[in-house]
């Protein structure tokens, strides 16, 4: 499964990474370590004012798999999403910032799967498309427990807590959940059965809905610490679901990524880092009407580099992309092939 996934990221994928190296013109003062030191201050770790940055998630789901192996239906179905984060942000104090995360997804798919109604026989059907839609608004706010700066090393630790708005449009998922009462509707009383039974695709329909239709709690923790040259950063985000109007539930999900890296370029003016990041990720299965599919959630590693680009006080940057290692789903369903992220932010 990794070297399959593996021979699917050609040089185009990498390009993210090599557009980070730059010539640029050096301060009348400087050194290594105060280099390192400025940079701190162009992602906003010590100081106060707006932050505005725009991040970029490309996830291919073209890899069908069967409890956790990988099979090859005839009509593979697959989904390309791309999610634009536009956040706004303010640091009340170096240590309390508030900001809004306004997602942008965009969504290329074919999935084959088959319709019930109550007066016609069920019907296969392929639908294949393109959707440009607003997804969930968050609001979350940040407080740092931990913020020390130094010329030789650095500790900062983050606590994150927020909410996720049901802003997205949610027709699919109430989709889903009507094929589900109608299914369940030929089924004799009390026969054991997957809420997502009257599905065979490999994307189920409700992964297509840029909202949750839920009102959802977000909780982190980032820690970021650094001595000389070196460093090690790692994240805790964790989801906690709840039920929507369709009486649609998505599992709650656990991510915990981080890793070593080290500054390869250190200028006055510019800094460039390279990061081993390593992530752990857990999706619990989704619930329809009560139940919960067996059919949804995975268990998933991945492992890659990441480069972190400042300039100046102001600007920073970072590219990266995490390879599966290992994805345990349950059911039939279509995972990552891989996670191209980048993004850039802006302190004034």
């Amino acid at each position: 499964m990794f070297s399959k996934r593996t021979r699917r990221l050609n040089e185009r994928h990498f390009a993210l990474a090599a557009a980070l190296s730059l010539a640029l013109a050096g301060r009348a003062t400087g050194c290594d370590l105060c280099a390192i030191y400025g940079a701190s201050s162009a992602r906003g770790e010590s100081s106060s004012g707006f932050i505005f940055s725009v991040s970029e998630q490309y996830i291919p789901f073209r890899t069908p798999q069967l409890n956790g192996g990988e099979v090859s239906p005839v009509n593979p179905d697959y989904l390309d999403r791309s999610i634009t984060h536009l956040v706004p942000g303010y640091n009340f104090s170096p240590r309390f910032g508030l900001s809004l995360n306004v997602p942008l997804e965009y969504r290329s798919f074919r999935r084959t799967d088959v319709r019930y109604s109550l007066t016609a026989p069920p019907v296969f059907f392929t639908e294949q498309g393109t959707d440009f839609d607003l997804g969930d608004v968050a609001l979350i706010g940040r407080f740092a427990v931990v913020q020390k700066n130094t010329m030789n090393y650095g500790v900062v630790v983050n606590l994150l807590g927020g909410v996720k708005f049901p802003t997205g449009k949610t027709g699919r998922i109430k989709d889903e959940v009507e094929q589900t009462e109608i299914f369940e509707s030929f089924l004799p009383p009390g026969t054991p059965h997957d809420p997502l039974g009257h599905s065979v695709a490999g994307i189920h329909e409700h992964e297509l809905s840029p909202g949750s239709s839920s009102f959802d709690g977000i909780f982190g923790l980032t820690l970021n610490s650094r001595w000389h040259r070196w460093f090690l950063n790692s994240q805790f985000q964790y989801y906690l679901r709840t039920a929507g109007e369709s009486d649609f539930q998505f599992g709650n999900e656990l991510i915990v990524s981080g890793g070593p890296g080290a500054y390869l370029f250190l200028k006055p003016a510019f800094t460039l880092s390279l990061q081993a990041n390593a992530t752990y990720e857990a999706k619990s299965r989704d619930q329809i009407l009560g139940q919960v599919s067996d059919r949804t959630g995975w268990v998933a590693w991945y492992l890659g580099p990441q480069l972190a680009l400042t300039i100046g006080e102001h600007l920073s940057a970072n590219a990266g992309v995490d390879i599966p290692l290992t994805i345990a789903n349950n059911g039939f369903q279509n995972v990552p092939d891989y996670v191209l992220h980048a993004g850039f932010a802006w302190r004034f």
